[in-house]
C-alpha cells in the first residue's frame, strides 16, 4: 500500500504515541520515578517509567529504550496490557501504551529524568503522584497474560479536570 493510501493529512486528528511501564518486584511494590525539577512534564511528581515513542521505533522498541534510559534496566520481559487514548485538543491527542513487567534485580540507575523509588502498590494515594497512576494501578496489577487489554479514554472537562473512563 503506498503512503498516499494511508489517509494521513494535516487536517486529520493525530495521536502522539507514548509508553508507560509498570515494573513490579516480588514484594508488592511498583517502581516509580520522581520527575526531576528540569522536566517539562510532571516535574516533582512520581510516575511510572516511560515516555514518547520516537520516529522509526515500534511501540515495544520505544518502551525498552525508555526503560533503559530512565532506569538502566535491560533484562526485563515487558508485555503490553493496555491502551489509553487522551484527548488534548481538537486536532491532537496521545495514545498511551501500557506495559507491565517484573524486576527482581538489585541495580537501579537514576537518570536525568528523575529519581527511582519502589513504592507499595497498596499505598499510592499521596499528593506527589501523577493523578492517573492510582487509577491505572489496580487494573495493571490484576492484568494477566491472555486477559483482554485495558482500554481507556481520558479527556478534560471545561475546568481542566481529568475525566477517566476505563473498560
Amino acid at each position: 500500500m503506498p503512503v498516499s493510501d494511508q489517509g494521513s493529512s494535516d487536517n486529520r486528528y493525530k495521536l502522539v504515541p507514548r509508553a508507560l511501564i509498570f515494573l513490579f518486584d516480588d514484594k508488592d511494590r511498583v517502581l516509580l520515578i520522581k520527575g526531576s525539577s528540569q522536566k517539562k512534564l510532571w516535574s516533582g511528581l512520581y510516575n511510572a517509567i516511560g515516555g514518547h515513542i520516537e520516529r522509526g521505533e515500534s511501540v515495544i522498541e520505544g518502551a525498552y529504550r525508555e526503560l533503559e534510559e530512565e532506569t538502566g534496566i535491560t533484562d526485563v520481559l515487558l508485555r503490553i496490557c493496555g491502551l489509553i487514548t487522551i484527548d488534548v485538543s481538537e486536532r491532537a491527542g496521545v495514545v498511551l501504551f501500557l506495559f507491565r513487567g517484573t524486576y527482581t534485580g538489585e541495580v537501579l540507575t537514576n537518570s536525568s529524568e528523575g529519581k527511582l523509588l519502589w513504592k507499595s502498590i497498596n499505598n499510592l494515594n499521596f499528593e506527589e503522584i501523577v493523578e492517573d497512576i492510582p487509577l491505572l494501578m489496580p487494573q495493571v496489577v490484576k492484568h494477566q497474560p491472555g486477559d483482554p487489554l485495558i482500554i481507556g479514554k481520558y479527556h478534560y472537562d471545561k475546568q481542566g479536570n481529568l475525566i477517566v473512563s476505563l473498560q
